[in-house]
């Protein structure tokens, strides 16, 4: 009987942390069914380049939903760039939160005219094409930032968005920061995105935190209203989110991916390099 209280006990913990916040229906209703552009509607020959003021644009004018990063330079102006470092998208190196504004709203995106815009341009651009668009807003972190200085940048995040007329939610890998969007904006859509274990552990996280990511035991301070999942097939802790009445989000069908099991199996998709419908159910 001891061994029976005792799995009782941990399947309880367990369910505890697991557990995906109440539905909210009326929250999810702009992004239902919608195809949302990753980093805004660009090509595989980076023109326009991704999260550049063109390519959330187009994404905009043609009817989609958008996925977008943002994150602090080193003078904490908040700027729309998905890569921690500046090494893949521009000929400078090292962290885009160790380089000031100045310095970094001049480099080149992917050898383009284009430059990486602060969130506030990009919500303008988006606004003026389409203000309806919806946004999925993902608040970038690293396991070394402090809770201050997330909290900040939550904070920086709200602020700015207070000037967009049109639907968001605020999403993001790390529960730190989906917890603080729970608790200082308890009426925004709040998602958490999660990876699987190979990946996580390939990202470098150890075998305990790249378990625990992947199978969503941060849920427990976010209570997340969707779980943001990548192409790999969902396991137990994501598939039960899901039977808990979380929105499924899919994050990132390409072409080669069967795109409309994709779409039947998700309450939204966040798609790149191809053109699907804007709208699917």
């Amino acid at each position: 009987m001891t061994v029976i209280w005792i799995l009782l006990v941990l399947a309880a913990l367990v369910l505890f942390c697991v557990w995906p916040g109440a539905k909210r229906a009326e929250l999810r209703v702009p992004f239902n069914g919608h195809n949302c552009a990753h980093r805004g509607y660009f090509g595989k020959d980076q023109r326009p380049p991704e999260n550049s003021l063109p390519a959330f644009a187009a994404a905009a004018q043609n009817g989609y939903g958008i996925e977008l990063d943002v994150q602090f330079t080193s003078d904490k102006k908040l700027v729309v760039f998905h890569d921690d470092t500046l090494d893949r998208m521009t000929p400078a190196k090292g962290f885009v939160h160790d380089m000031p504004w100045a310095e970094f709203s001049a480099l080149p995106l992917a050898g383009s005219e284009e430059h990486p815009p602060l969130f506030a341009d990009m919500l303008k651009t988006v606004a003026n094409a389409n203000p309806a668009t919806p946004l999925i807003v993902e608040i970038k972190s690293r396991t070394e930032y402090s809770k201050a200085y997330l909290t900040e940048l939550v904070q920086a995040t709200l602020d700015t968005l207070q000037s967009y007329p049109g639907p968001y939610c605020l999403e993001s890998f790390d529960p730190r920061v989906v917890a603080l969007v729970r608790r200082m904006a308890p009426g925004v859509l709040r998602g958490q995105l999660a990876d699987s274990y190979q990946a996580n552990r390939k990202s470098g996280a150890n075998p305990v935190a790249a378990y625990g990511l992947s199978h969503l035991f941060g849920n427990f301070m976010a209570r997340p209203d969707f779980i943001a999942w990548c192409p790999d097939p969902r396991n137990w802790a994501v598939a039960l989110c899901y039977k808990l009445g979380a929105m499924s989000v899919m994050w990132t069908a390409l072409p080669e991916h069967d795109t409309q099991k994709l779409e039947s199996d998700n309450d939204a998709v966040i798609f790149q390099w191809y053109a699907p419908k804007q709208q699917y159910k």
